[in-house]
């Protein structure tokens, strides 16, 4: 049942616009900026009439907390334990925070699912395979959850009519930053004009091109889509069409190829310091919300920002379809102090708390509250991520199968020549290999 609707969640959430779902859902959410997600999500099957204050009498009494953050959210993380410490002095709550990245979290978790932390956040793709292995506890008090978050964000962690996890973010995806001294805004409409840019300052375009989350946009902008996991663990995808999907690959593999001297596959850390030598070596690159702050400090006045670029495709221009996704916080179902983890998590997700990672972190916040904040409507960088998700495949009911040959089919596109032929024989593998078990 579980990976039956995390199927039917993630086939829900491939259009543009958000809307409510019939009468019963709330008020607000007619209100969502045009271009996310459609979510036929009914907030009322969700809610469980708990809220935090109908828990708060059976949290534990000294609790011992270890919490998984994110390295870069670590000292925030700590900020704001003892804050909730403070809220409940009477509780004697102590905390341990380890970083641990919402990449792996879930690996490490499962690996040892009593020694794990009590509290973790995690990115969307993870919550299939750990509610699976019973590893997350639903949220016990979701009635305020349901009326503060998006309801993109919400359908990505319901499960059976539970919950399974905290939003924490809306922003968990990429964009593209420049250098506004050597690629202008013009330029950065088209993947063409960045690449010419570039090259005629002698600069270079960092993608990481092996790496399976940022690989897969090549795909995607041909049409490409995820449609969830099947009951046997199954990758799915949409009915799509090969050549189309081809072209746009090739269409790829010719530019990296015309710019081979331009352009490098290397992890998106690359971007930050490349841009903060002195001279500058990189002028632009496909960067991941969780480094905003990093080229931000390398580029000063002229840090650019911007939803991903168009590509040509057989003369026709192809706005280039990214990965979407949203961290979440969650709690361990083995934790020996479940009422003072929900409650740590229900605080560690509130409209303050997210608004502080935005201005702390550059984070973009899945509270509707704390998105219409100036904190987030005047940011460039949240801006332009916001801009892309309306361009993007959510990262929800995704194969632990997909991301490595997804990552290979990158590789070979700048590595080898723009041979269709070739290409279609890599994509076809990479397909193979990824509903492969």
């Amino acid at each position: 049942m579980k990976k039956l609707l995390a199927l039917l969640l993630a086939a829900l959430m491939l259009a543009s616009v958000l809307v409510a779902c019939g009468e019963k859902a709330d008020s607000k959410d007619e209100e969502k900026s045009e271009g996310e997600d459609v979510i036929e999500f009914n907030i009322e099957d969700y809610d469980n009439g708990q809220t935090l204050a109908d828990i708060e009498p059976n949290i534990e009494k000294d609790a011992k907390l270890l919490v998984w953050s994110a390295d870069k959210a670590v000292d925030l993380t700590k900020e704001l334990c003892e804050e909730f410490k403070n809220k409940y002095p009477d509780k004697n709550i102590t905390f341990e925070v380890q970083v641990m990245g919402e990449d792996t979290a879930a690996t490490q978790a499962l690996n040892d699912v009593d020694a794990a932390a009590d509290v973790f956040s995690f990115a969307s793709d993870q919550l299939n395979r750990l509610t699976t292995a019973d590893a997350l506890a639903p949220v016990f008090a979701n009635s305020e959850i349901l009326t503060r978050n998006s309801l993109s964000s919400l359908a990505a962690c319901a499960v059976d009519e539970d919950l399974y996890a905290f939003p924490e973010t809306g922003d968990n995806g990429y964009y593209l930053v420049y250098d506004k001294s050597v690629v202008s805004d013009d330029d950065a409409k088209t993947l063409e004009g960045v690449f010419a840019a570039c090259k005629k300052a002698n600069k270079k375009f960092v993608i990481d091109a092996g790496n399976g989350f940022f690989a897969c946009m090549f795909a995607f902008t041909g049409g490409l889509k995820i449609q969830g996991v099947d009951d046997d663990g199954v990758q799915q995808f949409n009915e799509y069409d090969e050549d189309e999907v081809v072209a746009t690959l090739t269409a790829f593999s010719s530019l990296f190829n015309e710019y081979k001297d331009i352009f490098v596959s290397g992890e998106a850390t690359r971007i930050s310091s490349g841009m903060a030598e002195n001279p500058k070596t990189v002028a632009a690159g496909i960067d991941g919300s969780w480094n905003t702050n990093a080229v931000k400090d390398a580029l000063g006045d002229d840090f650019g920002a911007a939803k991903l670029p168009t590509i040509s495709v057989d003369g026709e221009d192809k706005q280039i379809i990214s990965m979407h996704g949203y961290k979440y916080i969650g709690v361990n179902s083995h934790s020996k102090y479940p009422y003072a983890a929900q409650a740590l998590a229900d605080f560690l997700t509130t409209k303050e708390a997210q608004l502080k990672r935005a201005e702390v972190l550059g984070w973009g916040p899945s509270n509707t509250e704390a998105a219409e904040s100036s904190t987030v409507t005047e940011n460039v960088a949240l801006s332009a991520i916001i801009e892309q998700a309306k361009h993007s495949v959510p990262q929800t009911g995704i194969s632990e199968t997909f991301w490595t040959p997804m990552g290979s089919l990158g590789n070979y596109l700048w590595k080898n020549s723009a041979d269709s032929d070739a290409i279609k024989e890599e994509f076809d593998k990479t397909i193979e290999n990824i509903k492969d078990e």
